[in-house]
Formats: C-alpha cells, sequence, structure tokens
C-alpha cells in the first residue's frame, strides 16, 4: 500500500493554517471578542477547565467582555485565572458576572504583539514544512517499494511543493492582516 496521501497532506496543512487563525484571533487589538479568553483556563472541580465550560462570555460593547460565572462558588477562581492569564485584563466582579473593560493598547503593546503574531505564524510555517517532510519522505519510501517511478514521484514532488508554498502563503497573508489590524495601519 502507498504511504504518499494527498489529501492527508492538503487537510494537515489546511489545519496548520487554521490553528494560526486561531492563535490569532486571540491576540487583542483594542477591540471586545469572545476569543480573546480562548487560552484562559480555571481550575475549578479539582481540574483544570477551559473558561468556556464554567461561564458563557460575551462582548455586549465594542470595548467590554462580560463574563457570566455558572456556579458562585466559581467566581473567585475565574477571576484569579483571568488576572494571571497575562491578558492584561483585569476584572470587575458584579456578583456572578465579570466585566472586563479593554484598555487602549500602547503603542510599545502593539509592538509585543505584532512580534507575537509573527512567532505565531512562524510556528505555522514550520508545521507546513513538517508536513511537506513527510510527505516528501514517503513518496521516496514508495519509490523504494516500487509503487511507482522516479518521474512519477517527481511529479508528486512537485505537487507539494505546490501545495506547500500555496500554504505558507496563505499563513503570510493571515499573519500581515493581523500585523496590520494590530499596528492600526
Amino acid at each position: 500500500m502507498a504511504a504518499y496521501d494527498k489529501a492527508d497532506l492538503e487537510r494537515r496543512m489546511a489545519g496548520a493554517v487554521e490553528a494560526l487563525k486561531h492563535d490569532l484571533a486571540g491576540l487583542r487589538t483594542g477591540r471586545a471578542s469572545v476569543t480573546l479568553l480562548d487560552p484562559v483556563n480555571v481550575e475549578v472541580y479539582g481540574a483544570q477547565m477551559p473558561l468556556n465550560q464554567v461561564a458563557t462570555v460575551s462582548a455586549p460593547e465594542p470595548r467590554l467582555l462580560s463574563v457570566q460565572v455558572w456556579d458562585k462558588s466559581n467566581v473567585g477562581p475565574v477571576d484569579k485565572a483571568i488576572r494571571s492569564a497575562g491578558l492584561g485584563l483585569n476584572p470587575i466582579v458584579d456578583g456572578q458576572t465579570l466585566r472586563l473593560p479593554i484598555p487602549d493598547l500602547t503603542e510599545e503593546r502593539r509592538k509585543e504583539l505584532a512580534k507575537l503574531a509573527g512567532q505565531y505564524a512562524e510556528k505555522a510555517r514550520i508545521a507546513a514544512r513538517n508536513v511537506r517532510r513527510d510527505g516528501m519522505d514517503s513518496l521516496k519510501t514508495d519509490e523504494k517499494k516500487g509503487v511507482f517511478g522516479e518521474d512519477e514521484r517527481k511529479r508528486h514532488e512537485t505537487e507539494v511543493q505546490k501545495l506547500t508554498d500555496s500554504t505558507i502563503a496563505d499563513i503570510d497573508a493571515a499573519a500581515a492582516n493581523k500585523e496590520k489590524e494590530i499596528l492600526g495601519k
């Protein structure tokens, strides 16, 4: 059986782009977005849980997030988790609701976020290159096994390279758009 599977390579490369988009959505740009709190995990009931499993997050205003905690006993842990997540947000507790005003971004913070977006993009590029390497390795293995000849291997390698180039172009475009959004240009 052939080890080379173009559909699997396409799926994995698309996954790298989607993971990047998810990571970039978590970078704040001065506007309230419920995805800002995706990386927050809360220690409740003796386990680490994502915030969205213990509370409802909404953005009632462009510069305000609202976190409605379902269990009153979890308000303290949720508050602590948001403060310690390194997002620069300070919750205001009002009963079972936490209000998170989104502060203006300073120029220094914008540059840090743009740099972080670049790091996320580089991780995604590395992931795409790793998928390319796996594809190339499986092509060489298939050629050695006699599944197909050298000409067909080279044709498939060209396809894999085109897929990699296209994926990296998508990654670069997503990163450039986010950087532009962060820097306000």
